[in-house]
């Protein structure tokens, strides 16, 4: 059997070459990451094979986001088995080898190579097409989600320079009402001169009427004795942030336009749980993968980062241990947010949330009970393929 160990990165790959008795055939062969190193990473393990039988090769790679995708992509192509392994478990493998702090990409390479000899890890296998759309755009979302975040922090930042007044005059600064009155009076010198009809009308429109004459007057008040100092180029910048949310606002509902459709052509049975929207089931279902990689609902929880971690030493054993947080960041979060709204709409979750907390435990620790149980209903509905039933 030949073992192959590849440490990945953004534009080589060092690979290592070893047999089941630990003898090195290649412990140098650094690729380039193009289709001219691809190639010369195939052909040097078909010159080990004198029969070309690529069924006793094993190649195994690190989780490393992206920089792998290629080439895992092209190393399936042409048939080898692929392990991808924790990039944590390798990690501890190399110090566990040595005393001396080693680490080099030639290292790291032999280290994957020998983990292969006694890692129980399944093959590699792309998930659907679907899954990884979705996981594309997940992702994007996320990021522009977070860059919409910013611009927000900024507009606050302008406000309390412009018009420190204004936030205890409406809900929230980032409403829809509020943008289009800073958009056209970005200054209270501006909101001051405004006559008080067209302030109404701007007022009553943007907010669908929630908002009226009296808020408009409430609104002058604080505009003629407002502390703010305002300048051309602080109202201007305040004007084009609030453009800059509304076009990434626009772009976000158009990603999830795209991920409703996705999930809609998968019809995932996560979907019949209440409190699921397809935003949630699409980060449930990219982050997870193929469900058959997780035997019992444990891995999955474990996955997540959401199990309890555990220390025992002696006759001491903590009682209270914090959560591991290994796992998917968006699985995690994903799984947390829908356990908030599951149970607010299904009685089972609800009546289980209540007796964790009549237990004594605090919110969210009785939150994080409700997703460990949403965390197996998820993986059972995965793996039969059947549809949520409310318990009466």
């Amino acid at each position: 059997m030949i073992y192959i160990g590849i440490d990945v990165a953004k534009d080589k790959h060092d690979c290592c070459i070893i047999d089941s008795d630990g003898v090195i055939y290649n412990d140098s062969l650094r690729i380039v990451n193009s289709r001219e190193g691809f190639e010369l990473l195939y052909s040097s393990i078909l010159s080990l094979l004198p029969n070309n039988d690529i069924s006793n090769v094993k190649i195994g790679l690190e989780s490393t986001g992206h920089y792998s995708t290629n080439l895992q992509n092209y190393l399936y192509a042409k048939g080898f088995k692929l392990s991808i392994l924790n990039p944590l478990a390798t990690n501890l493998f190399r110090k566990s080898q040595t005393l001396r702090k080693t680490k080099t990409d030639k290292t790291d390479a032999l280290v994957i190579a020998k983990m292969l000899f006694s890692d129980d890890t399944k093959s590699y296998s792309p998930v659907s097409y679907q899954i990884q759309e979705l996981k594309s755009l997940t992702r994007h979302r996320y990021r522009l989600i977070g860059y919409r975040g910013k611009l927000k922090i900024s507009v606050t930042r302008l406000i309390d320079i412009i018009f420190p007044e204004l936030p205890k005059l409406v809900w929230s600064i980032h409403q829809n009402s509020s943008y289009c009155l800073l958009s056209e009076l970005p200054s209270p010198m501006d909101v001051a001169n405004c006559h008080l009809t067209k302030l109404t009308n701007i007022l009553s429109k943007a907010s669908r009427g929630k908002y009226g004459k009296d808020k408009a007057i409430a609104l002058k008040e604080a505009a003629c004795s407002s502390i703010g100092t305002c300048t051309r180029s602080i109202s201007f910048e305040l004007q084009q942030t609030i453009r800059l949310i509304q076009s990434v606002q626009a772009e976000i509902d158009a990603v999830d336009l795209q991920i409703k459709e996705v999930v809609a052509e998968i019809n995932s049975p996560i979907m019949s749980i209440p409190g699921i929207s397809y935003t949630l089931a699409a980060i449930i279902l990219s982050e997870i993968g193929d469900i058959e990689k997780f035997t019992d609902p444990a891995k999955l929880l474990a996955f997540a980062g959401l199990d309890p971690s555990t220390y025992q030493s002696g006759k001491y054993s903590a009682s209270h241990t914090p959560m591991v947080k290994r796992g998917s960041t968006y699985l995690r979060w994903a799984i947390l947010t829908a356990s908030r709204t599951v149970s607010m709409r299904d009685t089972t979750f609800s009546e289980y949330l209540s007796k964790k907390q009549s237990e004594g435990k605090h919110y969210y620790v009785a939150m994080s009970h409700v997703a460990k149980k949403l965390i197996r209903v998820v993986f059972y509905l995965l793996k039969t393929n059947k549809t949520f039933v409310p318990q009466m």
